[in-house]
């Protein structure tokens, strides 16, 4: 053979070992692909699982304390937060269940907590049957000027709340009816506005009224006309000691000088809202999930992924 037809030769089988490396590299890469996929697909189902377990354990919370009927406050079971635990201890019962995980030997750990949402002010109070609410629309002002937010966006909020209900013939092009906090931007509020006002501000589907027995200091000042810093501290200061009953245990601890609008204002709650984290090996879901609780029933309205991310 010749010096070429080595060197031909030699170039061939350089050639096909190169083709043969690449398509294995490819293969190689298609496969560790698919397992990767199919991996987090089956985290996703788990986890989704996992957390319709943990909003109908939260519901059934919620049943139980309805159960008993009475005031709703911050010291019954649903207000105490769940830190984040192994999934397996809540299983540990179970024979032959020892854990729960991704199918690569990684622990699930859950967490949440239950929110009074009448612990906050409704902005569907602002406006009922097309007309503007004057007492809602004070706590919302007197709100707005503890945070130190402008007036003249909660004036737009109300106007396009009041477009959005009336709707029709009297207000064409008018807005639709905002479906959660988030979407009163397209009524006015600047993005910054509403991330103060969240924490102390809710969006319910009907009208209700603030629980004295939940409310923050800022939103007690809001609906007590008259009520300073100092006396929201007291009111949480005593309710902390014995919650109230009724509006009269308010009304005797406040005395004359703080009008209660009883049409405003309750001790008991019906909107809840259960947030649920979930961390499954390099993975974190959370859910955020509102409640209704009427008589013995927990309906769940609104269920909504707020997070789901891989962590470092």
């Amino acid at each position: 053979m010749s010096a070429r037809q080595r060197g031909a030769a030699l170039l061939a089988a350089m050639l096909t070992v190169t083709l043969v490396a690449t398509f294995a590299a490819a293969a190689l890469w298609q496969q560790w692909r698919t397992v990767e996929v199919e991996t987090a697909e089956r985290a996703r189902v788990q986890s989704a699982w996992i957390l319709t377990g943990a909003l109908d354990w939260s519901r059934l919370i919620l049943i139980e304390d309805g159960r008993a009927g009475g005031p709703d406050h911050l010291a019954e079971p649903w207000a105490v937060p769940l830190e984040e635990a192994r999934l397996s201890t809540f299983l540990a019962a179970e024979r032959n269940v020892a854990q729960v995980d991704s199918g690569t030997g990684e622990e699930a750990f859950l967490s949440g907590r239950i929110l009074d949402l009448q612990a906050r002010l409704n902005v569907t109070n602002l406006v009922q049957g097309g007309a503007v609410n004057d007492t809602a629309q004070a706590q919302f002002r007197r709100l707005f000027t503890l945070l130190g937010l402008p007036v003249s966006e909660l004036d737009l909020l109300v106007q396009g709340l009041r477009q959005a209900q009336v709707g029709g013939a009297e207000a064409p092009g008018a807005p639709l009816w905002p479906q959660s906090l988030p979407q009163l931007v397209w009524l006015g509020l600047a993005p910054q506005t509403l991330a103060l006002l969240a924490p102390h501000a809710t969006l319910l589907p009907e009208r209700r009224g603030v629980n004295l027995n939940t409310a923050g200091a800022e939103v007690l000042m809001a609906v007590l006309p008259g009520l300073d810093r100092a006396g929201a501290e007291r009111l949480i200061t005593a309710r902390q000691a014995q919650h109230f009953r009724s509006l009269e245990d308010v009304r005797a601890l406040l005395g004359s000088s703080v009008p209660l609008d009883t049409g405003e204002l309750t001790v008991a709650s019906a909107y809840f809202e259960v947030q649920g984290r979930l961390r499954l090996g390099q993975m974190v879901v959370q859910e955020r999930s509102v409640v209704r609780r009427q008589g013995m029933e927990a309906t769940t309205l609104v269920r909504e992924r707020v997070g789901a991310l891989g962590l470092p």
